[in-house]
């Protein structure tokens, strides 16, 4: 079972929670064991499992990644200004996979998945398969 999913990102960089959404879709396809492959359709965002209890984590990451990879750097060349969004995403990744069992994610109890925009305000897209 696949599915792709839309939102809109509101920010350049920002990290919201899809934990939810993932959840709804299991649940809708009755699957009760197998494996949740979560995937960023793009080269300026990614995937990540983090801590979803306290929102300074989030900000904090996305705070030490602006560190790490400052926008306009002066040997940047991609034309398009965007080298920090593709260095972001290639450290975070671009895809997540999960447990599925007796219906459920197999999360611990902080943990949620992320969309990370590192490149916005833009639409977006992320595409999940269930193998199981």
């Amino acid at each position: 079972m696949e599915k792709t999913f839309h939102l809109r990102t509101n920010a350049r960089d920002e990290m919201i929670e899809i934990t939810r959404e993932l959840e709804t879709w299991i649940t809708e396809t009755g699957v009760q064991n197998g494996i949740l492959i979560v995937s960023s359709l793009h080269t300026t965002a990614g995937i990540t499992v983090n801590e979803n209890a306290d929102p300074d984590v989030k900000r904090d990451m996305l705070m030490r990644l602006d560190e790490v990879y400052p926008w306009g750097h002066p040997k940047d060349r991609h034309m398009e200004g965007n080298t920090a969004a593709h260095l972001k995403t290639s450290t975070v990744g671009h895809a997540q996979t999960i447990v599925i069992s007796r219906g459920e994610l197999v999360l611990g109890t902080w943990q949620g998945i992320y969309f990370c925009e590192f490149d916005g305000p833009r639409n977006r897209k992320f595409h999940g398969k269930i193998i199981g």
